[in-house]
């Protein structure tokens, strides 16, 4: 490729010469938010990937890991998140999850099963 020679090519110009500095305004914060942001509290224990150094200021906590699913989903951030390994334990814990909330669905009506099968062999004897 050839290089050519224009003036400020790859750095920004002098602020004077550029052609939105009449419309550029410093950045404000909105009337009525609050400054500095403060941080989202969580009641139920949020998994942060490796790298990331803080949370950011809102996060997810709609579905909290719970159960086996849960600790799929804290063994799965052990490990960095450009492993495959790490995304593998992630899709297994959904799937697990999945498994477990139709599991929590059924087990009231297979209690009463069970109860009303011991009554009846216990009538019959």
């Amino acid at each position: 490729m050839i290089e050519q020679g224009i003036e400020g090519r790859g750095v920004d110009l002098d602020p004077s010469q550029r052609p939105g500095v009449p419309m550029e305004l410093e950045p404000q914060p909105l009337p009525g938010s609050q400054v500095p942001i403060e941080p989202q509290r969580s009641a139920y224990p949020v998994f942060v990937h490796g790298g990331r150094t803080g949370m950011p200021p809102v996060f997810g906590t709609a579905a909290p890991p719970k159960a086996l699913s849960g600790v799929l989903r804290k063994v799965a951030y052990h490990y960095p998140d450009h492993w495959a390994r790490h995304w593998m334990m992630l899709l297994a814990a959904d799937r697990v999850d999945s498994w477990e909330h139709n599991f929590r669905r059924i087990l009231p009506l297979a209690a009463v099963a069970v109860v009303g099968g011991l009554t009846v062999r216990w009538l019959r004897s």
